[in-house]
């Protein structure tokens, strides 16, 4: 089963907002997931993104993949190279 970490749309019809969440990638965009590990709201100057390190990083671990617009807001926030200095020093 391949495992990503991806944004779910919420919210209404020209306001939007996302949950960042782990799903199957077989699954429907808004559809079934795993779990949520965060949110980022787009509709707020600047946009807000809350997400819970931990998860995502053990997600990560076990192999789930960011999609590109999960990974770029990963690393604004430092957590993809978090990931990279405990993937290294598990080696």
């Amino acid at each position: 089963m391949a495992v990503k970490i991806r944004l779910n749309r919420m919210g209404a019809k020209k306001n939007p907002f996302y949950r960042i969440v782990v799903a199957d990638s077989r699954a429907p965009r808004d559809g079934r997931f795993i779990e949520i590990v965060g949110n980022y709201d787009v509709t707020k100057e600047p946009a807000v993104v809350n997400i819970d390190e931990e998860k995502v990083i053990d997600w990560m671990s076990k192999g789930a993949q960011p999609t590109d617009t999960v990974k770029s807001l990963l690393s604004k926030k430092g957590i993809m190279a978090r990931f990279a200095e405990t993937k290294k020093a598990n080696k």
